[in-house]
């Protein structure tokens, strides 16, 4: 998919209420999520033990964390559009998080965004986009949430 570019704050308005794209599909594997409990520490066995999974857990295998298919939204977000003319962006917040099915190893997870909101703080674009990340194949989705960003444009 070819990204949305926007210029800046007046292009971003134009897009309120709409959907401003929908992302690639990123296939989560074991090695992501053996990666990710090792950079937080979280080594439960439902994601860190194929063979215990297939066996014990209602999934029948390992199960991305929660936490890392929210990591994925920077990159999703980045897969959906090209802001240009920016001096900075900040991350600002999420809200109304909610993980509605997980995520399991080599699922492939994408993201449709839509504008939710748009203000202008005296020259920065606090903007809301509400995110959907759905899993390839599956009727409900990952989660979905809305995204606070601030951007500086230049």
């Amino acid at each position: 998919m070819e990204k949305r570019i926007i210029n800046n704050y007046e292009e971003f308005e134009a897009l309120l209420g709409q959907v401003i794209g929908v992302s690639d599909y990123v296939q989560i594997t074991q090695e992501q999520i053996d990666k990710f409990a090792d950079a937080t520490l979280d080594y439960q066995w439902i994601h860190t033990d194929p063979e215990r999974a297939a066996k014990e857990s209602p999934f029948k295998t390992t199960i991305a964390h929660g936490y890392l298919s929210l990591s994925m939204l920077t990159y999703l977000w980045y897969n959906v559009v090209d802001v240009r003319n920016v001096k900075m962006i900040v991350n600002y917040g999420i809200e109304s998080l909610r993980f509605q099915q997980p995520v399991k190893v080599n699922d492939k997870i994408r993201a449709t965004v839509s504008l939710n909101d748009i203000k202008n703080l005296r020259g920065i674009a606090k903007i809301q986009v509400k995110i959907v990340v759905d899993i390839e194949g599956e009727r409900k989705p990952a989660y979905d949430c809305l995204v606070n960003f601030l951007y500086h444009f230049e």
